[in-house]
């Protein structure tokens, strides 16, 4: 995890629009991942988890953010874009980040049963699957990994 003085007030405005995206997702059942697509310091594509709500596998929020941002600027190619999500992508969201040609990814907290930047594989890194993808973790870890903890409790709590 990165120290705090990383980041700059842009970074931490952008993850708090992506962790108002998890709160979202949670209060509607769903896991609280949010995530949020910047291009020249404004957003341009914001989404919350809707595997539940759409009975979709892939509706992961960085995957329904990053499909928003490619209609939004009318291009699949997002190079002049970051990614804030607030949970480290899987495989499946990681490769898509790549396949966007996102900038950089920015994400909260680790994720140790399937983060694809570092905690369980590294794709990002990966050069066989082309450039490596520029990413950082760990901005606003405390508080994306309070939601997932907080969602999972009350989870438990019903069964």
């Amino acid at each position: 995890m990165l120290p705090d003085w990383v980041w700059n007030d842009d970074d931490r405005r952008h993850m708090a629009a992506a962790l108002a995206e998890a709160r979202a997702a949670g209060k509607r059942g769903e896991v609280p991942v949010g995530a949020v697509v910047v291009r020249d310091d404004e957003i341009i594509a914001r989404a919350g988890n809707r595997r539940a709500e759409l009975g979709d596998p892939t509706a992961h929020a960085e995957v329904l953010a990053i499909r928003t941002a490619a209609a939004t600027v009318g291009d699949f190619r997002l190079d002049d874009c970051t990614l804030y999500v607030t949970l480290e992508p899987c495989a499946m969201c990681l490769t898509t980040c790549r396949q966007a040609r996102l900038q950089l990814v920015i994400w909260g907290a680790d994720d140790p049963q399937g983060g694809a930047c570092g905690s369980v594989i590294d794709l990002a890194e990966d050069r066989r699957l082309g450039p490596p993808l520029a990413q950082r973790g760990g901005l606003e870890a405390e508080a994306a990994s309070r939601l997932l903890d907080d969602f999972f409790a009350k989870r438990r709590r019903k069964t």
